[in-house]
């Protein structure tokens, strides 16, 4: 079944979600006059300036709180994983249109989160709701684009792909009971996430930058010991980007639409590109101006894309452990355990932080959507299902996993990139003061 399943997620990626991100990405690129180059700078003072303190307290959870629970959705496992994934199969060159998604991606994520505060509204909790349930309505007529969105967010929001990898790891490298170990995390996520953005925006700003500072330190030591091997690295990421790669070891060979395919799903999956997640977290920030809480995806897509997905494919090449059989869990951990002792018991920790991060960023976003689909069952109705799913997928394939989470993150593209293109006209691209 499963084998079906894998054509098929290959098969709507190449002739679907490929044109959806060229296509959509370079419109809005052109129109917004290449926001994401032209606006960084912006959006670097604006992240900076939010660590001062507020003048006024406001309606809705601190900019910064829901920037680090959306960022927390992003960096985790997909970046040391997911992007391996996307090597072992479309081999070096998937790096290349793993870059081409983000720049690309950063501003569609920015339309999205744009009109998702644009047509938010203020809900009974002290806060706001939005997303794309709220502005599909205008693209629309009726409700069932909304209503399948948030039925779709809400299975994505049980992150069964990156829930694997952490019960996978803790229970090899440690010994334990599967089950124990997925019970005692799910514990842990329902705490986390039924706090909401605020609760999830406070964990991931205590764990994001910590991992930020220590993977890239790791990770620039080994890139600078092996300094002679990253001009050829590059050379082959550029070079296998447009002609695919031949079968190299462990390595079962690449044509080039599987290496554009990998990079773009991959980059989408790690990035969130088009998913609508982002919007929905965005939503609940005390900022009154969308341009200046938007522009910080451009600061996001940075960190998350051409800094840590960058550096776990950079290291993965020069120290040649890609071309090895091995799972893809395993691979920057190899490459780490080449230069860094302990790695064996440093890792599944470090895993299981980033994908505690991760899961409880998605967790509240499926919570949020399963209260809008029922206001009065939704949340109870989540736990439950989260519960059942979580439970089930621990006991099959990391990679099936991920090609279920594939295939809904397709479905929401399709649909959130046709109301980003739609209600193109209503995103503004240029900074408005606060």
């Amino acid at each position: 079944m499963f084998d079906y399943i894998d054509l098929f997620d290959d098969m709507i990626w190449a002739y679907v979600g490929f044109p959806i991100i060229i296509l959509l990405g370079l419109w809005l690129s052109f129109i917004s006059g290449f926001a994401q180059i032209r606006r960084f700078p912006e959006a670097a003072k604006i992240f900076i300036g939010y660590f001062k303190p507020a003048k006024e307290k406001r309606v809705g959870v601190h900019p910064l709180n829901a920037f680090f629970a959306c960022l927390g959705g992003c960096i985790g496992i997909g970046n040391i994983v997911a992007i391996c994934t996307a090597v072992q199969i479309g081999g070096p060159g998937a790096l290349f249109w793993v870059w081409v998604t983000a720049i690309l991606g950063m501003v569609m994520k920015y339309s999205e989160v744009y009109l998702g505060m644009r047509y938010r509204i203020k809900n009974e909790e002290g806060s706001y709701d939005g997303g794309p349930m709220y502005f599909l309505q205008r693209v629309f007529k009726g409700m069932w684009a909304p209503m399948a969105v948030a039925l779709l967010l809400c299975v994505y929001g049980v992150e069964i792909y990156q829930f694997r990898i952490v019960t996978e790891s803790l229970s090899a490298n440690f010994g334990l009971n599967v089950f124990a170990v997925a019970f005692v995390l799910l514990m842990f996520v329902i705490y986390a996430g039924s706090g909401g953005v605020k609760r999830v925006g406070k964990i991931c700003s205590a764990v994001i930058p910590i991992f930020i500072l220590i993977f890239i330190s790791m990770g620039l030591w080994i890139l600078l010991n092996n300094f002679g091997k990253l001009p050829e690295a590059i050379a082959t990421v550029f070079t296998s980007a447009f002609t695919g790669h031949a079968a190299v070891g462990g390595f079962v060979g690449s044509t080039l639409m599987i290496t554009i395919t990998q990079g773009i799903r991959r980059g989408c999956y790690a990035s969130d590109v088009g998913i609508g997640y982002a919007a929905v977290i965005y939503s609940e920030s005390s900022s009154q101006v969308p341009e200046r809480q938007s522009s910080l995806i451009f600061i996001d897509l940075f960190l998350d894309i051409f800094v840590v997905c960058t550096t776990s494919v950079l290291l993965i090449l020069v120290t040649d452990v890609w071309t090895m059989p091995i799972h893809e869990s395993l691979l920057v951990q190899m490459a780490l355990s080449q230069y860094f002792p302990y790695m064996n018991y440093f890792m599944p920790l470090f895993i299981l932080s980033l994908g505690y991060s991760t899961i409880i960023a998605y967790f509240c976003v499926g919570m949020k959507c399963a209260e809008f689909l029922s206001p009065q069952h939704g949340r109870k109705l989540f736990y439950v299902f989260a519960t059942l799913f979580f439970i089930s997928f621990t006991f099959l394939e990391s990679r099936q996993a991920l090609t279920i989470m594939s295939i809904i993150q397709m479905m929401l593209l399709i649909l959130n990139g046709w109301g980003i293109f739609k209600l193109r006209r209503d995103v503004s691209f240029y900074l408005s003061e606060e």
